[in-house]
């Protein structure tokens, strides 16, 4: 069965209405011919059948009889007189029918038409109407009734459906199911809709407040173009021009009688207004200039245009703020449109109040998919106000301002989501004065000011946004602002990330702040911000950065790869940093000092701040550097791994470190220099690759009860004119001695240092006066005898109760000008000498306990003079008397890793230098004849047994390369770190 379109399809007849002409070319002896007549919203269907006479009507449409065909009606004379037949089915238009239909009789007779009309009834589920026109019998309707609703392809019902408007479609839908398929076929609704909304994607309006486009490939139902109809239906449109031309054709828009048309913005407002038209507005494409809009009542405003409908919207003004909300517009709408303010005269003072938005007390609209712009300079782009302000602004765009972004004060509230804040010349927020928005996911850039600016008690909650590249800070916090910031990205600012200042406080939890040109976070002038559970890394300068009487709370922060310190506190800042992690930095962990403060000795202002249970690690210079009258309180932190120093107290730095752990540094755990006086007490410090515990360059402090262990060096060094205080610490398991003390020999201090020495409790100076090398004399307070001049460069020390054990060089080794007190220590199970004095160096002696060590209790160098009272030395296993009893080479018991004191030779005959050194048993039995001379009583190796002089030792058996001989422990690798501000 097949189909010839005439004319392709449609023409104009005389009478001015167009016509389809379809012929229907059966497989049996009877052939239908249609006239489809089609003039405005009448149409007219003539079924011509030979021997068929009959109307019938169905929804809207009309089926008329042969009777209704004239000769005027221009029927094609080919088409009437074509015969069906074989060619007829070879036609090319094979157009869908439905499948199940029954099969065409040639001549029905009026028992198979009833049969037909019942069996359609039953098929479709409708009741067959009766005719409107008379005929010939009413049972002769039902093969018009059935041709029309079964047979007749769909193309061609669907031809006709594209003349209807949207009521008369939804009344065909309801004749039968194929009608109600056919006429929510979404190309038909799509055509009505955008001719109607302009929309080229299904606006879709679920509930009051809320629209969205979609695309109707990715919507769940089958026909989205019609269910946005439906929501959107009854509408008032600004359409300029349009008006006239819809009221003056009222048959062309017939059922529209819903929607209303206006040419002005204000026009529609009064008009809906007035007629409660459910307050629904849509706004055509084109530019408005100067109209006022002033909304108090819960209107819905939104763009209609195709592509993005906001670009297509303009309303701009030139004079006056361009939207006002005012109380009463509790539940406005408007979305989708460009609003602008653009005087003519951009700086004016009177433009001081006008906005592109202003929204006033007491009312929350939503504000929804617009482009906002004002090129006005002294008025913010939006203004949010007063007490029951609480806008919803969403999805909109808020740039290139010439002025603020968004402005929110006096205690006006407000929902601000997934906006672009972009190129403001000023902030693009300021909240101010008890202002308390919720801002969330908004993305804030290329601002030529500070990102978001929270000020003079403004507040707010600030969660997911993407805040960067902004001239100044991308967040900043002043004058008691309070705002909550959660989860938001700051990142890439010209200058810092978050600058809080002038008491200024705020919550900043788990945000991401990075690559900043200056701090990641900068804290000063009395503020006390939280910064909680933040990632702070890769700045330009620092992490956190607290000064100028800075406070707050840093807790729980992964703080890393920051160009300088991972957190920096100065000039009097008290913060409490925990429980964070601060690692793998360009520079040190944490950095505390005063140096900004040119008085602070006097005003004893300092850095200072708790800092426990966080984990440094993994920093390219010190873990926490204490410097210039710095006092913080350091406690339960893991300072570990380090590439130098783990705790660097230098120039006056104190505060206490305590309970922490301190281990696999690079350098020493701990260093303290040139007047720093901390206390350090109850630590693990173990190991480092230099020593445990440094202090040096008239380094002082009280260390006690800390356990240092296991350091590839002594576990304490103290040495250049330094006098700290060591009690009842563990130092045990080094891999080198337990404490070393010596002086450097350095007598060319400057005068002012003399004088600091001459103001300790325990020095007082003579009436000598200065001699050209800034020396004087001295003598010791008490009763202890005078000494010469130049105690005043030596170490002093006082090591009490402390428990030295199972080092694998002398538990201590004193030498070169140290005058170190030794008070009811035990010093025991060491792998070589219990307590070594070397290099004029002096000492007390009092109450020791020296037992068990491998090479004997105590050695004297030549020239030692020891004060010694009630020390209990026993039980040693005087390994090296007796391998000298033995004969024994001493290399043989000592390696060239370890020092043993006894007497030491050099043998001229074998040209042995001022470095070189030789047991007595070598000399005895080696060089036996040579000539020989004795240097003194003291720490060496035998170079002889080492096999590196030029006669093969006897001995000791096979020689072992190495270095000249050292007679003293290899000193510990002082930081040479960089001071950087």
């Amino acid at each position: 069965m097949g189909v010839d379109f005439w004319h392709e399809c449609c023409y104009k007849g005389r009478d001015n209405t167009e016509r389809l002409w379809v012929k229907d070319m059966g497989v049996g002896e009877i052939d239908t011919i249609l006239k489809i007549t089609l003039n405005l919203s009448e149409i007219k269907v003539a079924i011509f059948q030979p021997e068929r006479e009959m109307t019938f009507e169905t929804g809207n449409m009309t089926v008329l009889t042969n009777e209704a065909i004239r000769p005027d009606d221009d029927v094609p004379a080919d088409m009437v007189a074509e015969e069906s037949g074989p060619g007829a089915q070879n036609s090319p238009y094979q157009l869908r029918r439905k499948t199940l239909l029954p099969k065409r009789t040639a001549c029905p007779t009026k028992s198979s038409m009833e049969g037909a009309s019942t069996s359609a009834t039953e098929n479709f589920g409708h009741r067959a109407k009766r005719a409107r026109v008379s005929g010939k019998s009413q049972d002769l309707s039902a093969p018009a009734e059935q041709y029309l609703q079964e047979k007749l392809p769909d193309e061609v019902v669907l031809k006709i459906f594209s003349y209807l408007l949207e009521q008369d479609l939804c009344r065909a839908a309801c004749v039968c199911k194929r009608f109600s398929e056919l006429a929510n076929d979404p190309i038909l609704w799509k055509r009505l809709y955008m001719e109607v909304f302009e929309y080229t994607r299904p606006m879709m309006h679920p509930e009051p407040g809320k629209f969205y486009q979609i695309n109707p490939e990715e919507y769940e139902h089958p026909n989205p173009w019609k269910e946005s109809f439906q929501q959107l239906y009854k509408g008032a449109h600004v359409k300029p021009g349009f008006a006239e031309h819809f009221y003056s054709n009222p048959a062309r828009y017939k059922g529209r009688e819903n929607m209303l048309y206006y040419d002005t913005i204000e026009d529609a407002l009064g008009g809906v207004q007035e007629a409660h038209f459910d307050g629904l507005i849509f706004v055509h494409s084109g530019i408005y200039t100067d109209e006022w809009i002033y909304i108090e009542s819960p209107i819905t405003m939104i763009g209609a245009a195709p592509g993005k409908v906001a670009d297509k919207v303009i309303i701009e003004n030139t004079r006056d703020s361009t939207f006002v909300f005012m109380e009463g517009s509790e539940d406005a709408y408007v979305g989708y449109m460009t609003i602008r303010f653009n005087p003519d005269d951009k700086s004016a003072q009177h433009h001081n109040a006008h906005h592109c938005l202003e929204i006033t007390v007491n009312c929350s609209p939503i504000i929804d998919h617009c482009i906002i712009r004002s090129t006005c300079t002294v008025g913010s782009a939006v203004c949010v106000s007063g007490q029951g302000a609480c806008p919803t602004i969403k999805h909109c765009n808020i740039s290139d301002c010439e002025n603020v972004g968004l402005y929110i004060t006096d205690h006006a509230q407000g929902i601000y989501e997934d906006n672009e804040i972009s190129n403001n010349a000023l902030a693009g927020i300021w909240v101010k004065n008890h202002g308390n928005p919720i801002i969330r996911r908004n993305h804030i850039h290329h601002g030529r000011d500070v990102g978001v600016f929270t000020f003079d008690h403004g507040m707010g909650y600030f969660e997911s946004c993407n805040i960067h590249r902004n001239r100044i800070a991308g967040f900043e916090v002043k004058a008691y602002a309070n705002p909550t910031v959660v989860r938001c990205e700051i990142h890439h600012g010209q200058t810092g990330g978050i600058y809080v200042h002038e008491k200024g406080r705020g919550q900043f939890i788990e945000n991401k702040i990075y690559a900043n040109n200056f701090a990641g976070v900068w804290i000063t002038s009395n503020s006390d911000p939280t910064i909680r559970g933040n990632a702070i890394f890769n700045g330009n300068q620092g992490g956190v950065y607290i000064f100028g009487d800075g406070r707050g709370l840093i807790e729980g922060n992964d703080i890393y790869g920051n160009a300088l310190a991972g957190i920096q506190i100065r000039t009097n800042s008290c913060p409490i940093v925990r429980h964070n992690k601060i690692h793998d930095g360009q520079h040190g962990g944490i950095y505390v000092d005063d140096r900004n403060c040119s008085s602070c000795i006097e005003k004893h202002e300092k850095g200072q701040g708790v800092i426990e249970e966080n984990e440094v690690y993994s920093n390219t210079l010190a873990g926490v550097w204490v410097t210039t009258g710095s006092t913080p309180v350091l406690r339960r932190n893991r300072i570990h791994s380090g590439k130098q120093v783990g705790v660097y107290f230098y120039d006056n730095g104190h505060g206490v470190l305590e309970d922490n752990d301190i281990y696999n540094h690079m350098y020493s755990g701990v260093q303290i220099r040139t007047g720093s006086n901390p206390k350090i007490r109850r630590n693990k410090i173990w190991g480092g690759q230099n020593g445990g515990i440094l202090v040096y360059n008239s380094g002082l402090g009280f260390i006690e009860d800390n356990e240092i262990f296991d350091n590839a060096m002594a576990g304490v060094w103290i040495k250049t004119d330094s006098n700290p205080t060591l009690r009842r610490n563990k130092i045990h398991d080094g891999r080198d001695g337990g404490i070393c003390i010596f002086n450097g020999g350095r007598e060319d201090k400057k005068r002012e240092v003399l004088e600091k020495l001459g103001k300790q409790k325990n020095f007082v100076f003579c009436s000598g006066a200065y001699d050209r090398k800034f020396r004087a004399k001295c003598y010791r307070s008490g009763n202890a005898p005078k000494l010469k001049c130049n105690i005043c460069w030596s170490v002093i020390g006082l090591l009490e109760e402390n428990d030295i054990f199972r080092n694998a060089q002398a538990g201590v080794l004193i030498s070169t000008n140290s005058h170190p007190v030794l008070r009811k220590n035990r010093i025991f199970d060491g792998f070589a000498a219990g307590i070594e004095i070397t290099n004029h160096a002096t000492a007390t002696l009092e109450g020791n306990q020296i037992f068990n060590n491998r090479f004997g209790g105590l050695f004297l160098a030549s020239g030692v003079n020891v004060t010694m009272k009630d020390n209990k030395i026993m039980n040693n296993q005087d390994a090296i008397e007796k391998a000298v009893s033995r004969g024994q080479c001493l290399y043989k018991i000592s390696s060239y890793t370890s020092y043993p004191m006894h007497d030491f030779y050099r043998c001229h005959t074998c040209n042995t230098t001022d470095r070189n050194a030789i047991c007595v048993n070598c000399i005895k039995k080696c060089h036996q004849g040579h000539d020989v001379e004795f240097i003194r009583h003291d720490r060496f190796f035998c170079d002889c047994g080492a096999g590196t002089l030029s006669n093969p030792c006897t001995l000791a058996g096979e020689p072992t390369h190495d270095t000249d001989t050292l007679y003293d422990s290899a000193p510990p690798i002082e930081s040479n770190t960089l001071q950087h501000n």
